[in-house]
């Protein structure tokens, strides 16, 4: 599914056009990505949690040529999938 077929299913099961569908996926994607480049996290119960993460800097190696190089220090957007969402996506018979 890719995000206009998301707006369309938004716009079905909320009842809204989908012109408003578009805007209310656009801002809840876009407040998530900002509160995450704010250094926080966004948990949406039942759904999952969003959350920066920092990895540590580490040595690895260029594939090409096999020499060793240093893999700074950054920040990673991760995400973990709530009781809710695994239960849907993976049933336990």
């Amino acid at each position: 599914m890719n995000k206009g077929e998301l707006v369309d299913q938004v716009a079905k099961k909320a009842g809204v056009t989908k012109k408003a569908a578009e805007q209310i996926v656009t801002a809840t994607v876009d407040t998530i990505m900002e509160t995450l480049a704010d250094g926080e996290k966004v948990t949406l119960v039942g759904f999952g949690t969003f959350e920066p993460r920092d990895r540590k800097a580490r040595e690895g190696r260029n594939p090409k040529t096999g020499d060793k190089m240093e893999i700074p220090a950054t920040t990673v957007p991760a995400f973990s999938a709530g009781k809710l969402f695994k239960e849907k996506v993976a049933p336990q018979d």
